[in-house]
């Protein structure tokens, strides 16, 4: 089964539903460390891919 995808209107009742549970203090302080995470995951996967690029020219330079 595909998942549908996020409209604008489940964003908004997502949103919603943080700041009743977090509160408008405690939000931004997750947002930034939300981002943070999403950033350190995106430079791993991006090391993990270039170490694989890197294989395939080692593989190709020895034929």
């Amino acid at each position: 089964m595909a998942m549908a995808s996020i409209g604008p209107m489940s964003l908004i009742i997502i949103g919603i539903v943080a700041l009743l549970i977090f509160g408008p203090k405690k939000l931004p302080e997750l947002g930034k460390a939300f981002g943070s995470t999403l950033r350190e995951f995106k430079n791993a996967t991006k090391g993990l891919t270039d170490d694989d690029d890197d294989d395939k020219k080692k593989k190709e330079l020895d034929k």
